[in-house]
């Protein structure tokens, strides 16, 4: 199996070491390198551990031939573009499972019209790792609120909207939320 290990690890500005802690449990730095090169063959279960390392999902590592990916010809840093000195390619993103989209159709916060949010939703156990963060809440009527879950109280969520000179609203007992996770934006 041919996988695309490297590239994302490279992309996240990760070393070997790094992605060997975050794996759980922990392994090595060499053992993440054999898996890399192929010098050792990667399970379902090496994959899926990796990806959690990584931060992404499991079909993003594997590089199938219906896949995309764009080449990129030009690193910029603080010295300015310079050509990369190896091969590098960015993989299409993979569309989560269950991910939910907003389109946005007005500058808000930190968004622009036309921006477009992948998000993933979120049960009500997991409420508080959204905290401080955008988020999407259902609301009765099938209407929505787009806005900073700033807190929570009970089954009560507190957000503040985007939108310039709003005032804090209160939705009570949601369902689901829906956090952004990935941003698609056309220059």
């Amino acid at each position: 199996m041919i996988t695309r290990i490297r590239d994302v690890r490279r992309a996240k500005g990760l070393t070997l070491e790094d992605v060997a802690l975050r794996c759980e449990p922990p392994t090595t730095a060499q053992t993440i390198g054999r898996l890399e090169t192929g010098t050792r063959t990667v399970s379902v279960k090496w994959l899926n551990r990796i990806a959690a390392a990584l931060g992404v999902q499991a079909s993003d590592l594997v590089d199938l031939p219906e896949s995309g990916s764009v080449p990129v010809a030009a690193i910029v840093g603080p010295d300015g573009a310079t050509a990369p000195t190896r091969t590098l390619a960015f993989a299409a993103p993979a569309v989560p499972q269950g991910a939910l989209g907003i389109r946005m159709t007005a500058a808000m916060g930190d968004y622009r019209a036309g921006d477009e949010l992948w998000c993933a939703p979120l049960s009500r156990d997991w409420f508080a790792t959204a905290l401080n963060k955008d988020v999407l809440v259902p609301r009765p009527g099938g209407r929505f609120l787009f806005g900073r879950l700033i807190g929570r109280d009970g089954d009560k969520l507190h957000l503040l909207p985007l939108g310039a000179g709003t005032r804090q609203q209160v939705v009570s007992d949601p369902a689901w939320i829906a956090v952004p996770r990935t941003l698609v934006r056309a220059l």
